[in-house]
């Protein structure tokens, strides 16, 4: 059955049908809305009426970080979100200033304010999303609901094939299918079966494990930083990392994470021990003075892997995927939602110049959405192939030369704040990689770090009071 188009008050005869209905694919409908004349969300599970955990999405029980670059994107796609957020109890954390944070050449700096990030349970943020999204009238969303596959040619395509609940198949018509079903996406194999393609996949994989539990957080922590302990990929051994991040209710979200050879597990007895033996104790500490709150949830499923739908030698007309299902990310470096958000806005500006029957425009959506994502995929797998047992690809020269540049800059960073604003850019998705071969970057690689490295965490008297220690407070400047 084809079903007919209907025109809402945008006047546009055309309907865009988004593929899954989490994240990026209320990001995608958000991006859509101005220039059809209604937009379909498929999803396949029932979605939670407020924020709630949500079936098939087992990551949200993990950190989540959503950097500048990407809460900035989310804001233009759907307004008033951040102050949903912050009403519900989301933390808008000042960076450098509110991390606590030990990378592979030190301790970092808690510079004045340069940049931010937003802290909160995925379930928070998928629900002020969701919830302000489908306020708009042109937006409706189908559930319980299995999509099967493109119907059109190679041209162009002209809807979806689904499965209602009642096990019925029929094809939805649409002028514009957005692929955002994530890490399990059919789109390549979709795109085969029109004749269109081939998609070219880049996987790298570390083999990393995720560990993560709620705590009650400390009394007096309401405003502490994020604190993080990162691994260094040059110590020969598998990567293990700590984090704790602050969210809504009083909530610390920890998650441990390990490499190949190095994975945290889901034993209770085991999970200080794994927080105090990363290269410093100091999040195992914190943890020892706070209350657990939930089981630990485990996850395995990290691996970079990357779908170059901007290469494709034939891409139709019609189709565009976004997040998870163009790049999934090894979740540690905090950028999927990022990246997510950014692709989002691409299309949105991209619908907004040519319109969504344009011919080429599928093609320069996906382009365009490649730029953040590759900034992304940089910062990832640059570090993960030098990990032992990584699998997908080994390091190269190229590899080794950034590797020992960017450890420059982070050394630089530790007693620079000109460095460490200019690396920021970059991790928090405002810049790219050009930032970080300007004449003053390079300028200030060359003359290192102007203050000498700090001896340990730079907590105040305060967080050295989480851990049960002295008043005293180290200074950040």
């Amino acid at each position: 059955m084809t079903e007919p188009v209907r025109s809402l008050r945008t006047g546009s005869p055309h309907r865009a049908v988004v593929v899954g209905g989490g994240f990026a694919g209320m990001l995608a409908a958000a991006a859509c809305r101005a220039f059809v004349g209604e937009v379909v969300v498929v999803e396949r599970d029932a979605l939670p009426g407020g924020p709630q955990p949500r079936r098939g999405l087992p990551q949200a029980r993990h950190a989540h970080m959503l950097w500048e670059g990407g809460a900035a994107a989310i804001e233009s796609l759907v307004p008033g979100v951040t102050g949903r957020l912050l009403d519900a109890g989301a933390r808008r954390i000042p960076l450098p200033t509110g991390m606590v944070s030990l990378s592979a050449e030190g301790w970092y700096r808690r510079w004045p304010e340069s940049h931010y990030l937003m802290a909160c349970s995925r379930d928070l943020l998928d629900w002020a999303i969701r919830d302000l999204v489908l306020r708009d009238e042109r937006i409706r969303v189908v559930c319980g609901t299995e999509w099967l596959g493109l119907t059109g040619d190679a041209r162009r395509t002209d809807g979806v094939r689904i499965r209602s609940a009642d096990g019925s198949v029929e094809r939805l018509a649409a002028d514009l299918v957005v692929d955002a079903t994530g890490r399990a996406s059919q789109g390549t194999q979709w795109l085969r079966e029109l004749g269109a393609g081939p998609v070219r996949e880049a996987r790298v994989d570390a083999g990393v494990t995720y560990a993560s539990r709620l705590y009650r957080a400390p009394k007096g922590a309401e405003e502490c930083p994020v604190f993080t302990v990162q691994a260094d990929p040059r110590m020969g051994r598998p990567g293990q990392i700590a984090m704790i991040i602050p969210i809504e209710d009083q909530r610390w979200l920890v998650s441990l994470s390990g490499t190949r050879g190095g994975e945290p597990t889901d034993d209770e007895s085991a999970y200080l021990d794994f927080a105090k033996g990363v290269r410093h104790p100091l999040v195992g500490e914190l943890l020892a003075h706070a209350e657990p709150l939930s089981g630990i949830a485990l996850t395995r499923s990290t691996v970079n892997r990357r779908r170059l739908y901007e290469r494709a030698r034939s891409l139709p007309d019609g189709f565009v995927a976004v997040g998870d299902a163009v790049a999934a990310l090894n979740p540690v470096y905090g950028h999927g939602l990022s990246v997510a958000a950014l692709g989002a806005l691409a299309l949105r500006t991209e619908l907004r110049r040519a319109g969504v029957t344009a011919p080429g425009m599928s093609r320069r959506a996906q382009r365009a959405i490649a730029r953040p994502t590759g900034v992304a995929w940089g910062l990832a797998t640059g570090q993960d192939v030098f990990y032992p047992d990584t699998r997908g690809r080994a390091p190269g020269p190229v590899d080794r030369l950034l590797r020992t540049y960017v450890n420059r800059l982070m050394k630089t960073s530790t007693g620079s704040y000109a460095m460490a604003r200019a690396l920021t850019d970059v991790m928090t998705l405002q810049s790219g990689f050009d930032r970080l071969v300007r004449p003053d970057v390079l300028y200030a690689a060359v003359r290192g770090p102007r203050r000498p490295q700090l001896d340990g965490p730079p907590l105040t008297a305060r967080e050295r009071g989480f851990l049960g220690g002295g008043e005293e407070e180290v200074r950040a400047g």
